[in-house]
């Protein structure tokens, strides 16, 4: 059998990771999902473990052994800066000589990364993600890659559900102060999470760690039956995430040929704007009609693809 046959993408979370082995031209031989295998959370030798016995399954389905394999790319959460990757690297590295195996070229990255490679298969685009927090990703046609946003609930994420979930609080804050406007939020936390007054909310936020991104889902079901004042923070995060497209868009453009006429692809991605919901709908309808140059497209492959796509290049 030849060396080199094959590569690995791996796309790993908190909750699972998803492997996919292809040949050297990209054709998927075969999927295996195991568990976690974010290092920030688990350490890094857990998720070098899981890592580990993903390689042996794609191993095993194909029929080659470990020196068959050309590379591992893995795309991790809180893989976003290059000590961690490389924390990282040497852990896997390591785990694997305690296995009497030796790993021919390792990629670490983060899952954002590969999330903008499998949702273009390697080609130019932007890709938008939000969730607990917010960031986009541009890639232009050079394969330069910009990023927008990702400064965290403290400095950012604008748009994202910790945005939409301490708006809201703060609407119910000022509605309980008489400052603000009545909202029908306050009586849906106040029966949700125990938080009936200020005393409770207080203690909720500063001293119990409370997950202010939970109240998203309350907030949009709120601007659903046409709360004014959770139709208003909802508006307000369209504006914000459209605005991450925007820039991303301005990033990439000047280093795309004058002579291509075509749109700018975009792919939304994470729980809050990736499905049919209230904030995706109202998304599309902004951006169609205040950026027309841009064309939402699904992903066209997944983020473990993506990290394929990453090793095929590398």
């Amino acid at each position: 059998m030849k060396s080199d046959q094959y590569i690995i993408g791996m796309d790993g979370g908190g909750t699972k990771t998803h492997a996919v082995i292809t040949d050297v031209s990209g054709n998927i031989l075969a999927e295996h999902v195991a568990g976690p295998s974010n290092f920030q959370i688990i350490g890094v030798e857990k998720a070098a473990e899981t890592i580990f016995t993903l390689i042996e399954m794609c191993c095993e389905s194909v029929g080659c052994e470990i020196k068959n394999i050309a590379s591992v790319v893995c795309g991790l959460t809180g893989a976003g800066r290059i000590g961690d990757q490389q924390r990282m690297t040497e852990g896997l590295k390591k785990f694997a000589l305690s296995k009497k195996s030796k790993l021919k070229k390792i990629i670490i990255e983060s899952d954002a990364r590969i999330a903008l490679e499998g949702a273009f298969k390697g080609e130019a685009g932007i890709i938008l993600i939000a969730g607990t927090g917010s960031i986009a990703f541009g890639k232009d046609s050079k394969g330069n890659v910009h990023r927008v946003g990702g400064w965290g609930r403290m400095l950012g994420d604008e748009g994202s559900g910790y945005f939409l979930g301490r708006l809201g609080l703060t609407a119910v804050t000022r509605h309980m102060d008489g400052r603000g406007e009545k909202t029908k939020l306050t009586a849906k936390i106040a029966k949700e999470f125990g938080l009936t007054d200020q005393t409770a909310i207080i203690n909720a936020v500063y001293k119990n760690n409370f997950d202010i991104a939970s109240v998203a889902p309350f907030v949009l079901k709120a601007a659903e039956k046409k709360d004014p004042i959770c139709e208003t923070i909802v508006e307000t995060a369209v504006i914000e995430l459209a605005e991450h497209i925007r820039i991303a868009g301005l990033k990439i453009v000047p280093h795309t040929s004058k002579k291509v006429k075509r749109k700018t692809h975009v792919s939304l991605i994470g729980g809050l704007i990736a499905n049919d919901t209230l904030i995706s709908r109202l998304l599309k309808q902004y951006l169609a009609y205040n950026q027309p140059n841009i064309e939402i497209i699904p992903p066209m492959a997944s983020p473990a693809y993506g990290a394929v796509v990453m090793g095929m290049k590398r």
